[in-house]
């Protein structure tokens, strides 16, 4: 009866007792029996009248298949070894509770996961779960919200946005707003938020491209913004090489004839140099005295390296 009733909002008494093979006073004892049980069922009086699922003041039990109770089960495990501060003992509560109703082949599945699935310790920054709560409510009602923001400088600012999208990303979460004050879109990082406060004054929407767009174009900017130096630099290799070589999203342009370039970057030009070293093929850098300096320390060291090396595993006279 509850899949059925999450099918579609409204049934009659006679379509729920033809579906479920049972007589329309089996439907009635049924729906007293879901609703003792927590589930808010509605009922319309009359001829046309009949049953729908509606929307309870708590949680009810979930009704859930073998594949959504796993997932589930998953995304709760997740919680309590994640980025997001102040959920780990709230999910694994939740996650007790849900082992304990599950049938027990699939209790064994996840125990099996439980037990068989090491934390590592979390080394990234962390947020509160509070603060990307408020920041979602704010978007939902297209509401102003306030909050001190600390910049990859260093240098602090009060922020007045209007929110719209939070994005994760390799652990670390984002909220894409656009800055009142300063009139442009803009992405931050949400750790260096400080507390939120919605202003209750609402705000239109203004128009966005489709949410893959939204990731591709927040993924560059978290890139960009992330960078003190940059370097434009030219390979004589296809774009696909390199995508294939580099460890990090970046754009490559395809120069034709088997070359390209792009511009990575870094905050210390010995990274970046080191990252080059991993292209495996030829490459020259585009006006970037710090990188040309870091590949000539580099070079130095390595070519003592090989000199020293090889003076080791020369024969004895």
């Amino acid at each position: 009866m509850l899949s059925l009733l999450q099918a579609r909002p409204d049934w009659t008494s006679e379509e729920l007792a033809q579906r479920l093979g049972v007589t329309t006073r089996t439907i009635r004892a049924d729906v007293g029996r879901l609703r003792d049980l927590g589930y808010p069922i509605d009922a319309r009086p009359g001829v046309a009248g009949g049953y729908r699922l509606g929307v309870g003041a708590a949680l009810p039990p979930l009704l859930l298949d073998d594949e959504e109770a796993v997932a589930v089960a998953i995304g709760l495990r997740t919680a309590a070894s994640g980025s997001v501060s102040g959920l780990e003992e709230t999910a694994l509560r939740a996650l007790a509770k849900l082992q304990q109703v599950l049938p027990t082949r699939l209790r064994q599945r996840v125990s099996a996961l439980s037990s068989h699935t090491l934390r590592l310790p979390s080394t990234g920054p962390r947020v509160d779960a509070e603060t990307l709560a408020t920041l979602a409510s704010a978007a939902r009602e297209h509401e102003r919200a306030h909050f001190d923001y600390r910049a990859h400088s260093g240098a602090d600012s009060r922020r007045v946005v209007e929110p719209y999208r939070l994005l994760n990303d390799r652990g670390r979460w984002y909220l894409l707003g656009y800055d009142v004050e300063r009139e442009g879109w803009r992405t931050f990082r949400v750790d260096r938020v400080g507390e939120v406060a919605k202003t209750g004054r609402r705000f239109a929407a203004r128009p966005l491209p489709p949410d893959d767009e939204i990731a591709t174009q927040v993924a560059r900017n978290i890139s960009e913004s992330a960078w003190r130096y940059r370097a434009r630099v030219v390979v004589h290799a296809s774009a696909e090489h390199v995508h294939a070589r580099l460890p990090i999203r970046l754009d490559v342009e395809a120069l034709g004839n088997d070359r390209c370039a792009f511009t990575p970057g870094s905050d210390h030009p010995q990274m970046l140099a080191l990252y080059l070293g991993l292209l495996d093929a030829d490459f020259e850098v585009v006006d970037a005295p710090e990188l040309i300096d870091a590949l000539r320390s580099i070079d130095a060291r390595y070519r003592k390296a090989i000199k020293e090396s090889a003076a080791r595993s020369r024969p004895a006279d």
